[in-house]
């Protein structure tokens, strides 16, 4: 963990006592840690034992005359690698759950993109009551990682689940997610993502309604685990990406064709997330077409080169190559067809028959078919959650 780069939030709980512990855990195993406390965490753990352990000042105040500026929260979210919530009160779990920032912890919270723990204390009625339980699942579906609290004696004298995990514990689970963020150290990635403009004339083109989210998503999870990342994507609006990833960008299928076809033999993986255009027309016009020149204008159309196809063709053995199948009737049997077809070693399916699945959502379900007959079907949830599951399975595939 050394040189890593900690978050901790402390919320008013009992529990808090054992936030010590955990932060002279992670400064033992070389990590640094900032702490951003709400108001009530104070009265259970003090401010000056919270900064002697960290050796960093303590966030409590977004308006604070200590504060540096009033933009701390966000400086404090850029700075860290993981954001870790222990306690996480029912408070501060629903308040982050539905949106609401009214303090240092859960402004901090809001502003951070990357990866989250939460470690759940509170009474066990507390822990059971279906609101909490609601907003629990909520971040589970948004790849909040919630470590579980166990069964045991809590402090108000009832005996159930909702103490906090163990700091030794907690502190077991960051260190495997950053062994597993680096676990594609040394691998280089190449990934597509959004659609291609098909030129018609200098004004109108042939095109699709991907947005690029998915492909970013998983450029970025890859990136986030330490690979090499190339992303080459079509035209779309301007995503966040990870600082790791070179980003090449192209309009047409040709283009997208020639770099993929370029590229792909220095690389250890490629994912096909780009959903390019199958035709192309014939012929573009110089100039724009008058609609009272051509009141019936017919299109000629001619297919473009299958990138994918052409990349299962070169694809070595040491290469792990997947694409994706966006379809709307017999999912599973036409993925099957096209994983074979293409000399795929794994596809990912989703359907537009399934509500916030497909192009424009920032959801999607899948379903991971591979080439040794595995199916692995996933819930509808976040992209960026789903991205998780695609190069978790792939990790699993190089294994």
């Amino acid at each position: 963990m050394e040189g890593k780069k900690v978050i901790l939030g402390i919320s008013g709980g009992i529990a808090a006592y054992k936030s010590a512990s955990l932060i002279r855990l992670l400064r033992k195993a070389g990590a640094e840690v900032r702490v951003v406390t709400t108001r009530n965490a104070l009265e259970f753990i003090t401010r000056i034992t919270l900064e002697t352990l960290s050796q960093q000042k303590v966030y409590c105040e977004v308006f604070d005359n200590e504060n540096d500026y009033t933009s701390e929260h966000i400086s404090l979210t850029d700075w860290g690698d993981i954001f870790v919530v222990a306690p996480a009160t029912a408070n501060i779990i629903s308040k982050y759950a539905c949106g609401i920032a009214d303090d240092a912890l859960s402004t901090s919270l809001m502003a951070f993109n990357k990866k989250i723990f939460l470690a759940p204390a509170m009474n066990y009625k507390m822990y059971d009551n279906f609101a909490l339980q609601q907003n629990l699942h909520t971040l589970k579906k948004q790849d909040v990682l919630v470590i579980e609290p166990p069964e045991g004696f809590l402090a108000c004298g009832y005996e159930g689940k909702g103490r906090m995990e163990e700091p030794e514990n907690i502190f077991r689970f960051i260190e495997d997610f950053f062994k597993r963020s680096n676990s594609l150290t040394g691998k280089k990635v190449l990934v597509t993502a959004g659609p291609t403009h098909e030129k018609i004339d200098p004004v109108r083109y042939i095109s699709n309604h991907s947005s690029g989210m998915m492909g970013f998503e998983i450029a970025s999870e890859f990136a986030g685990r330490n690979a090499d990342v190339t992303l080459i994507t079509g035209p779309v609006s301007a995503f966040w990406t990870h600082p790791g990833i070179k980003r090449i960008n192209v309009v047409s299928a040709k283009q997208m064709y020639d770099s993929c076809i370029d590229l792909f033999p220095g690389f250890d993986i490629a994912v096909m997330a780009a959903a390019v255009a199958d035709y192309t027309p014939e012929k573009a016009a110089g100039s724009k077409i008058k609609k009272e020149e051509e009141k019936n204008m017919v299109l000629k159309l001619k297919p473009t080169k299958d990138i994918l196809a052409e990349m299962g063709k070169r694809k070595k053995d040491n290469q792990l190559l997947a694409g994706f199948a966006l379809e709307t009737e017999n999912e599973l049997e036409n993925a099957k067809k096209k994983l074979q077809k293409k000399k795929l070693d794994m596809i990912i399916v989703n359907s537009l028959k399934d509500k916030g699945a497909g192009f424009k959502t920032k959801t999607n379900k899948i379903t991971i078919l591979d080439n040794n007959q595995q199916v692995k079907r996933y819930d509808l949830k976040s992209k960026k959650a789903a991205a998780v599951d695609i190069v978790n399975y792939i990790s699993k595939l190089l294994d």
